[in-house]
């Protein structure tokens, strides 16, 4: 019976790729590549955001996690993701709609110069390759348990280069249209399998089931534990998931392309608004739907230990679930939308580097800009040379013993407060110049490197005291500090009446030095 579900996984990816070409049609531009003429629907833009932040691990570690005892902290996060989410779709997306970019790093470009535009697509697009590789192992690894049970025993490299190459099938062709569409359906099916599987147990535990979970704590919404030490590391510590939480998705939505480019993809301001605060709800009910799911699946098994389970952590109770616990067909379906999240960030990831190779790198560095067929062609090339760079970064992970999913998440502190810091400092510090910001983003990475890599807080568990990094959730506000400090006293500097003046002068799109053009065809 399990040949069933092999031929409904293979029939999801053939069809996937054909629909995500098919709702795309044609690309004629640049324009059209990268954030489809601006015509698409916010709700599918909203649903593409929702799909490219949310990876195979966040679909079967949230259930494992309300399992093991985090109830629906992850939830908590969300509430601090939405509040972020509000004021990106108050401060800062104005600015992309308006200044009529294609890239978030434009807008350095208008404030600051191309240098500094330049810099923060480079670094943009080397975190994301880092990032993303990890992001694509790490997935590898339970679709490679999955798959043993349909008695298909492959490598993580050949399942990496297989997710890889489907992708790009369709990214390549399609452009941003493709993505956001199969992003959406994506979503939709990964979604839906928590429904499902929600619907299931509930029919195997019934009322008294969840009577069971809330009285044994499974539905704990708010960590109110104080202590600094716990609010410091605790990533569900209540300051850290609805203050630290908010600064991180300010970063990871207002500064970071990967985001920023489905927004800049829909018809107005409004629709774009509308489209990052919706994600944000979206988002709240996905990690709702996962932890009930959790909760659940701790009364079907009556708060067995994961040892007593047979399973080797917590990331195989979904999993298994999957395979063992619901239909033949369904469970298919279920594999499905887990290599939907894949495929999924994978997608947004390549189109979104590409984008910003192009619309900012190539700008930056070359003045005379390229016809429309050029940059459509180079637009393509860049699809494919960063699909190659990160599969062979993916597979270099094969023999890695190390927690993946951690080195993912601490990538993003190396850079996320300098990004966020520097658009905060053209908006606050109307005498910060081109010098003052690359100084400010170069002096916090390297602090930031110093704090992610060095810093520890000693922290008592169980009697014992245990050396524990800083939540990721407030490496961002660090960040953002230190760019604000640096880049501040640097424009305390004396400096030359024309520098001044060019920095008194800045402040808007358009207004400061370098003003970027977007690429052809662009209104």
């Amino acid at each position: 019976m399990r040949q069933l579900d092999l031929v409904v996984v293979v029939v999801y990816l053939v069809a996937i790729a054909v629909i995500g070409l098919r709702l795309a049609g044609r690309q004629k531009s640049a324009k059209d590549y990268f954030v489809g003429e601006g015509h698409m629907p916010w709700w599918t833009v909203s649903f593409s955001v929702v799909a490219t932040e949310t990876s195979v691990l966040t679909v079967i570690s949230v259930p494992g996690g309300a399992y093991s005892g985090q109830g629906f902290g992850n939830v908590e996060l969300a509430l601090g993701y939405v509040i972020g989410r509000v004021v990106v779709a108050t401060v800062l997306i104005p600015l992309y709609k308006r200044g009529g970019f294609v890239s978030a790093y434009q807008y350095l470009g208008s404030r600051f110069g191309l240098k500094s535009q330049g810099l923060a697509s480079v670094t943009f697009v080397f975190t994301r390759l880092l990032a993303e590789g990890v992001r694509l192992f790490a997935s590898a690894i339970p679709i490679k348990l999955l798959l043993d049970e349909f008695g298909v025993h492959a490598g993580y490299r050949a399942i990496i280069i297989v997710l890889t190459v489907i992708t790009v099938v369709y990214t390549y062709l399609g452009g941003i249209k493709a993505v956001i569409w199969t992003d959406a359906i994506q979503m939709g099916l990964y979604l839906g399998g928590a429904l499902l599987a929600i619907a299931v147990l509930s029919g195997h535990v019934g009322g008294d089931g969840f009577s069971r979970a809330l009285h044994a704590g499974e539905f704990r919404l708010f960590d109110t534990d104080f202590g600094l030490a716990h609010v410091l590391t605790s990533p569900f510590a209540l300051p850290t998931a609805i203050v630290g939480g908010a600064v991180f998705a300010m970063a990871s939505h207002g500064s970071d392309q990967l985001i920023v480019q489905r927004i800049l993809a829909t018809r107005s301001l409004r629709d774009g608004q509308k489209a990052m605060i919706a994600s944000g709800v979206f988002v709240t009910l996905q990690f709702a739907a996962f932890s009930l799911v959790g909760a659940l699946l701790w009364s079907y098994h009556q708060g067995k230990s994961f040892k007593e389970l047979g399973l080797s952590s917590s990331d195989n109770l979904y999993p298994e679930f999957i395979l063992h616990g619901l239909p033949v067909v369904v469970s298919g379906l279920l594999v499905a939308g887990i290599l939907g999240a894949a495929m999924g960030s994978l997608s947004s990831a390549l189109n979104s580097m590409s984008n910003s190779t192009v619309a900012d790198i190539v700008h930056s560095f070359i003045r005379k800009t390229p016809s429309e067929a050029s940059l459509l062609k180079l637009a393509r090339v860049m699809t494919l040379v960063w699909a190659a760079l990160m599969a062979v970064f993916a597979c270099a992970f094969s023999t890695s013993t190390g927690n993946v999913y951690l080195t993912g998440l601490t990538i993003a502190g190396y850079t996320y407060g300098a990004l966020l810091g520097a658009f905060l400092l053209g908006r606050l510090v109307r005498r910060a110049n081109e010098v003052d910001a690359i100084v400010a983003f170069l002096v916090t990475v390297g602090v930031m490197t110093y704090v992610v890599r060095s810093v520890k807080i000693d922290v008592t568990v169980a009697g014992a005291t245990v050396p524990t990094a800083i939540a990721p959730q407030w490496l961002v506000p660090i960040g953002v500090v230190v760019t604000l400090v640096t880049g501040g006293l640097a424009s305390l500097l004396p400096r030359s009446p024309e520098t001044a003046g060019a920095a008194n002068g800045a402040g808007e799109p358009g207004a400061g030095p370098g003003r970027v053009a977007a690429p052809a065809g662009h209104e």
